[in-house]
Order: structure tokens, then C-alpha cells, then sequence
């Protein structure tokens, strides 16, 4: 059978870490901006890489620009055109892209957007479209603004809706003739893990020892304004759907032992929950009994529940780079992963982060989200992040990369095979970019080489990988080169 006709393949970028252009066009402060490149911690340290404080903020507002690289991206913002007609080159039948809240509404608080930034994406939507390449637009990618953060510690405040569909209600106006997919918040579920990027939560603006408590409640916020703005949606972009977006941590047992199943199980509960809320429109029962057995108290109003219900997704995307597995055992060696940590599966390799490579792991997820939630998929996210090379010739073989999206492919068609609705695939990301969890320019992704080091020195010219003619080719022909000979 293989991929339907119409399939929506193409690539996946973030304007935290891909356009630059930090103080240009109106932009104000996000809380991307805030993060540091730190070179003397292990690069499989996340944590250590992103911890937060209102000093750290203070020390960051005043600190060279040169110290925080998602500051100056990959200069999408000047180079756009440039980008999107690679982009077409490869055969782009879509662009996953995400508008930045601060390059709008410079402190989120503002009644009106900033012209300039409207202008800006504007141009973006309108170059897109003279390529046919169709655009799938998050609308909250870790980019709150710096302000909302600092003065209501972001999401755990419940004025965050309001200024959000503010938002929201511009985005839909000025862009939705552009836009048939949008995406609400960007990995929700990672407001548990990184609560400052996702959330705009600093800890110590929380009740000592209610952080936990803290990130449950943005997450709440994000779920109603998730339905306020499909609903807002429906009314004034009528032919656009909805989806959420999920960070899929498959998790296995690490043995057969009851208890590391239990484990495994409950672990795989709790990723899901996230997106069980935006499909079915409540909270699953075992949530709410979590909740309560821990003492975790999440404010609710009594038309919550009517707005979650009214306001559910129409489709299910989703980032999957890696599985884990997890153990009872104590002393089970433990590997970092997309933002967490699991115990090491010795069945699978791992990326030069510690990443473990599991491309079954994609069919496996594909599955099990279908068969849980009946609606459309979308795989937005999946990539590896390597070092590359540049030949004196300028040419770049990253062989590795072609090896692990093959794989990955493959396993996707068979889900398809099987049945699974799938709309399309953007890899993370086609275009060597910032990475989001160690601020570092060498952990690169793309099929495109961008000449910029981890310092941002660099000419940030584009080159072609070996990737991106196998890439092109993949897409020409709908997978179908998947199966050639070698």
C-alpha cells in the first residue's frame, strides 16, 4: 500500500531557534531568550543546561547577546527566502513553523500586535504559498514573553488565557487564509519536565514545595485555552483543523518483572494523559485520582468542563525521537532522552547525546495512539542529532542520517500498512538549527549544513547534505525509493 497520495511530507523549525532577529521588528524579550550556552556541562546534562532563577534572568537581560544563541538563530528572519526555496528544492509539500508570541505582543500584555511582525510572517506565509508548500503552524513553541513569566509567573496564572487568545484571535485574523493545520502548544506534556520553557514557571515565584503543583496547574490553563482557541478557530478559520502535540515517550519494560511493567505502564499513563484531555475532553479518572492521593490541588472553574468538551482536537501530532524503558531497580543504568531520562535499553544504539535509537519504537507509537484515539496522526517531529563534517570539497556525507531515517520510514509505512491514518511527516529539523535542549549550533539535524559554530562564528551559509538529495528523491517519488536496491 505505502504512503497515500497527497501525503504531507517536509520538515519541522521553531522561530525560538531558528530565526534570530531578537531585537529587530518590534520583538520583545521570550523566555527562549533566556537560554545560555553553557560548553563547560556535559551536553547530556539537561537539566544542569536549563536550570533557571530570577538572578539568572537578571544576569541574562544584561549579558552579551553572543551567550544566548537562540537569540540569533540560524538568521531565518533575514535569510527566509532563501530557506523556503531549499525547501521547495527538496520537494516540500509542507512547513512546520511556529509564530513567535513576543515578535507580535513585545510583553504579551499589549491590546494590539506589533505591525512589523505581522509583516514579517505575512511575507513568510505569502512565500510558502508560491511553492506550493502548505504550512503547519504552531502556535505556542516554547516563546512566551520574558514579561508574562517575570510577572505572573507565567502559566500558572489564569490570565494567561486572556492574553493568549488575544494571541491567538491575530493569528487566526491576519494568517488563517494561509494556514489549514495549527498546532496549540508545542510538547504540552513538557511543562512537567521543563516548566520555565514551557510554562514560563520560575520555581521560586512558587510555594515551597508546590512546583510540581505549579506545572500541573499551567497545564490546566494550557488545556482551556487549547479549547477556547478551537473553538475561536472554527468561527473564524472554519476550513483549518486543529491538533494537539505531544511528546511520545514510549516506554517499555525494562524486564518482564511485574513491577517494572507496572512501572512502565504507569509511566506511559502519565505521557498520555496530556493529549487524553484535548481528544476526549476531560481528565482521565486515574489522573484525578493521582492527584488526589498526592495531595496535588489543580484550580478548576465549573465551566471548565464544558469548555474542555466543546473545544477538542481534530487530529493528534506528535514528536518521537527515542524510547526508554524503566525499572523498579535502583541501580538500573539510567540515559538521557528528549528532556528525560530512562533506563538503558541494550537492545538499541544511541545518538553521541545518549539518545537510544528505536525506529520500531515510531511503528509501535503510531499504533498505539491510533488504536487510543480513532483520529488522524501527524508525526511532526523526529530527527537525530549528530556532528557533521565538511569535506575540503564542501560536500557533507552524514550517511548515519540517511540510515536513521530510512529505518524510521519504513516503520512508518508499515503502520500505515496496518491501517493507521497518517497526514504527513516533518523531520526535526531539515535545516541545521539551535538546539532547544543544550543551546548548541554542533548538534545538528538538518539535511542543510548552516556555517555557524557553537560560538555563532560563521559565514551561515547553506549547503547540501548527502541527506537532502535522498530526502528529495524519498519525496518525489512518495517513499516508494525506500524499497530500491542498494
Amino acid at each position: 500500500m505505502g504512503f497515500q497520495e497527497g501525503f504531507l511530507w517536509g520538515g519541522a523549525i521553531a522561530a525560538n531557534q531558528a530565526e534570530g532577529g531578537c531585537h529587530e521588528g518590534g520583538k520583545g524579550y521570550s523566555v527562549a531568550d533566556m537560554a545560555r550556552y553553557k560548553p563547560d556541562i556535559d551536553i547530556t546534562d539537561y537539566k544542569a543546561h536549563n536550570t533557571i532563577s530570577l538572578d539568572r534572568i537578571e544576569q541574562a537581560i544584561h549579558e552579551d547577546d553572543q551567550l544566548y544563541p537562540k537569540r540569533r538563530g540560524i538568521d531565518f528572519y533575514h535569510r527566509y527566502k532563501e530557506d523556503i526555496a531549499l525547501f521547495a528544492e527538496l520537494g516540500f509539500k509542507t512547513l512546520r513553523i511556529s509564530i513567535a508570541w513576543s515578535r507580535l505582543f513585545l510583553r504579551g500584555e499589549e491590546d494590539f500586535p506589533c505591525a512589523e511582525g505581522i509583516e514579517f510572517y505575512t511575507s513568510v506565509f505569502e512565500e510558502m504559498k508560491k511553492y506550493g508548500i502548505k504550512p503547519v503552524v504552531t502556535l505556542s513553541h516554547y516563546e512566551m514573553p520574558l514579561d508574562l513569566a517575570l510577572k505572573y509567573n507565567g502559566w500558572t496564572s489564569r490570565k494567561m488565557i486572556d492574553y493568549f487568545l488575544n494571541f491567538v484571535f491575530t493569528c487566526f485574523t491576519n494568517f488563517g487564509e494561509y494556514v489549514e493545520y495549527w498546532l496549540n502548544f508545542n510538547e504540552i506534556d513538557s511543562v512537567i519536565r521543563h516548566p520555565f520553557t514551557s510554562g514560563g514557571i520560575i520555581p521560586e515565584l512558587c510555594e515551597e514545595g508546590k512546583e510540581l503543583e505549579c506545572a500541573y496547574q499551567a497545564a490546566h490553563h494550557q488545556f482551556v485555552a487549547s479549547a477556547y482557541a478551537k473553538i475561536l478557530m472554527e468561527k473564524i478559520c472554519p476550513h483549518a483543523r486543529m491538533g494537539c502535540m505531544l511528546t511520545k515517550l514510549t516506554t517499555y519494560p525494562r524486564t518482564c518483572a511485574p513491577q517494572d511493567v507496572a512501572a512502565a505502564q504507569q509511566a506511559n499513563l502519565e505521557n498520555m494523559f496530556y493529549s487524553d484531555v484535548m481528544v476526549f475532553g476531560e481528565y482521565p479518572k486515574l489522573i484525578l485520582k493521582k492527584f488526589e492521593n498526592e495531595g496535588i490541588h489543580v484550580e478548576m472553574r465549573p465551566e471548565d468542563a464544558e469548555v474542555l468538551k466543546e473545544g477538542t482536537v481534530d487530529f493528534v501530532s506528535f514528536s518521537y525521537y527515542m524510547s526508554r524503558t524503566e525499572s523498579v531497580d535502583p541501580n538500573a543504568e539510567r540515559t538521557p532522552g528528549n528532556t528525560i531520562a530512562g533506563v538503558r535499553n541494550p537492545y538499541l544504539a544511541s545518538s553521541e547525546w545518549g539518545w537510544q535509537i528505536d525506529p520500531v519504537g515510531l511503528r509501535i507509537s503510531l499504533i498505539e495512539l491510533y488504536d487510543r484515539y480513532h483520529l488522524p496522526l501527524f508525526v511532526v517531529e523526529n530527527g537525530i542529532g549528530a556532528k557533521d563534517v565538511v569535506e575540503e570539497d564542501g560536500s557533507i556525507h552524514d550517511s548515519y542520517r540517511i540510515d536513521y531515517f530510512k529505518q524510521h520510514f519504513i516503520e512508518m509505512e508499515k503502520a500505515i500498512d496496518m491501517g493507521v491514518e497518517v497526514i504527513g511527516y516533518t523531520s526535526w529539523a531539515p535545516i541545521d538549527l539551535i538546539s532547544v535542549s543544550t543551546n548548541q549550533m554542533s548538534k545538528r539535524y538538518g539535511f542543510i549544513y548552516v556555517d555557524q559554530d557553537d560560538e555563532g562564528n560563521g559565514t551561515l551559509d547553506r549547503m547540501k547534505k548527502d541527506s537532502f538529495y535522498w530526502y528529495q528523491k524519498v519525496i518525489r517519488t512518495n517513499g516508494k525509493s525506500l524499497h530500491d536496491k542498494e
